[in-house]
């Protein structure tokens, strides 16, 4: 049964996903917003739903470990994995776009992560420091919304030119859309995550280690099936909007809300390598943010060898 759940889990994860960018790209011609402010919020939100489940029920089943292995592992499988893989199936134009500002925010909530992870555990007043940052986020989201539809105003979008677009989509439509695809992400990935830990503990492996790799990776895998649907449709905003989104609610919502639940202590092999492998994947994103670089086939590799380098290791 366990093989079944991980099939099952990965077909459910490809429609969800295509639903979801579908939904997002059509909202947000409808909003008149850009689709990188709907990746940034909406589809990010949806996408990082498993690691809040995964994260809050590792509380309250008193493995904290696996919820901060969940959040940190994942959040580097969301750079080097996310985006790598996709890149070897098409280039991703992410010079075509400014996410500039979104990914100065990630850099800021993962070094306020990492100052709080010093004064371990993480408690209450730990989530509520990373809540109020994650309200301090979504309130310039959506003054930058409100400046993006004045502007919309006076712009001409050809929408014939944006694949999955359909102005005479209707709005019930659009709202199914994005339904199926943040019900159906977190559905497919927990089918894939139990079938796969199963399979991890009939070969020893550790609550940690599970949660750094295999937990990070079933968790990653709604922003891995979005990011690969949305670059097939040429959305390099949805898929790159995505991942920094998804990492910010990661550290900000996740970690936030988690904390509430039940303090959280950091293990002091965090320090030593975990947590600065994270900080070092973000920074990896420099080139395509803030250079105007696209992430074509030879960085895909690059990426990708980076993170079956850091799951070796972890493994190790």
């Amino acid at each position: 049964m366990d093989w079944v759940y991980v099939a099952a889990g990965l077909v459910i994860l490809l429609f969800a996903g295509d639903a979801l960018v579908k939904g997002a790209v059509n909202l947000s011609l409808r909003l008149g917003v850009p689709a990188l402010i709907v990746s940034l919020t909406i589809v990010a939100f949806g996408t990082s739903a498993p690691e809040l489940l995964v994260s809050v029920n590792a509380i309250l089943d008193g493995v904290p470990g696996l919820a901060l292995g969940n959040v940190v592992g994942s959040n580097t499988a969301n750079v080097l994995l996310v985006l790598g893989l996709p890149a070897l199936i098409a280039t991703m134009h992410t010079s075509r776009i400014d996410t500039r500002d979104s990914y100065w925010q990630m850099l800021a909530a993962t070094v306020l992560f990492m100052v709080l992870c010093w004064f371990s555990p993480l408690t209450w007043w730990s989530g509520l420091i990373l809540l109020a940052a994650l309200a301090a986020m979504l309130a310039h989201a959506g003054r930058a919304s409100l400046r993006a539809r004045r502007a919309s105003r006076a712009a001409v979008v050809d929408e014939d030119e944006i694949e999955g677009a359909d102005p005479d989509l209707p709005g019930w439509k659009i709202g199914l859309y994005l339904a199926l695809g943040i019900v159906g992400l977190p559905l497919g990935a927990d089918l894939l995550v139990t079938g796969a830990v199963n399979i991890a503990r009939t070969f020893g492996m550790s609550e940690t280690v599970i949660g750094l790799t295999l937990v990070a990776i079933g968790t990653s895998l709604p922003e891995l099936a979005t990011t690969v649907v949305a670059v097939l449709r040429r959305q390099a905003d949805v898929a790159l909007g995505n991942v920094i989104g998804s990492n910010m609610f990661n550290l900000l919502a996740i970690i936030g809300i988690a904390s509430l639940v039940g303090p959280i202590p950091v293990d002091p092999g965090f320090f030593a390598f975990d947590l600065w492998v994270m900080l070092a994947a973000s920074l990896l994103l420099i080139p395509f943010v803030l250079m105007g670089r696209d992430i074509g086939r030879g960085w895909g590799i690059a990426l990708t060898g980076a993170y079956v380098a850091y799951v070796a290791v972890a493994l190790s």
